[in-house]
């Protein structure tokens, strides 16, 4: 990665961020909204402004930045307001991420009337997020999707490529009532 790439990350944040403001905002969406979709359909809808985005992303300051097919990609801003005690970016925080990103992930394999609730998280801190760390991305992939059970791994890293912490997860599939 090159020294543009934090200006790339903020353009390209700044540009979701655009057309989640026209949309309708935090929020849950309705019955109606869902029916009828699939994982990635409904994240794309998301990503398009058209159904209310997760109110956590707007409390941790983060965003979805991009789905497809077995794979998600998050956006945070690592600030003040997610310090520990000790003056840290909290573990917390890291783990949220990277559980939005793979469960994300595992969303978009899920068909119309299916979801998913994570059953199983486990986050390696592999390095502070330091003060001069603007932002980090958060991405996961679909390891397994199955009738029942679906894995994923995830990655935290910033602009530079730095590792900051790795995952994995293990999601229980359920139908959606």
């Amino acid at each position: 990665m090159d020294g543009n790439d934090l200006e790339r990350w903020l353009a390209q944040e700044r540009e979701q961020m655009a057309i989640f403001d026209k949309g309708p905002g935090p929020g849950v969406s309705t019955p109606e909204q869902v029916a009828g979709r699939s994982g990635l359909a409904l994240l794309e809808a998301m990503l398009a402004g058209q159904l209310p985005v997760a109110t956590i992303a707007k409390t941790l300051d983060f965003l979805l930045l991009a789905a497809e097919d077995g794979r998600a990609v998050f956006q945070g801003t690592p600030g003040p307001a997610h310090l520990n005690p000790m003056g840290g970016i909290h573990g917390g925080w890291y783990a949220t991420l990277l559980d939005s990103a793979m469960g994300c992930a595992v969303h978009t394999k899920m068909p119309a009337g299916r979801g998913y609730t994570t059953a199983e998280l486990s986050v390696n801190i592999v390095r502070a997020i330091g003060p001069k760390v603007q932002r980090v991305r958060a991405e996961g992939k679909v390891l397994h999707a199955g009738r029942q059970l679906a894995t994923a791994e995830g990655r935290l890293y910033g602009p530079d490529g730095t590792l900051y912490a790795h995952a994995t997860t293990t999601c229980l599939v359920v139908e959606m009532r």
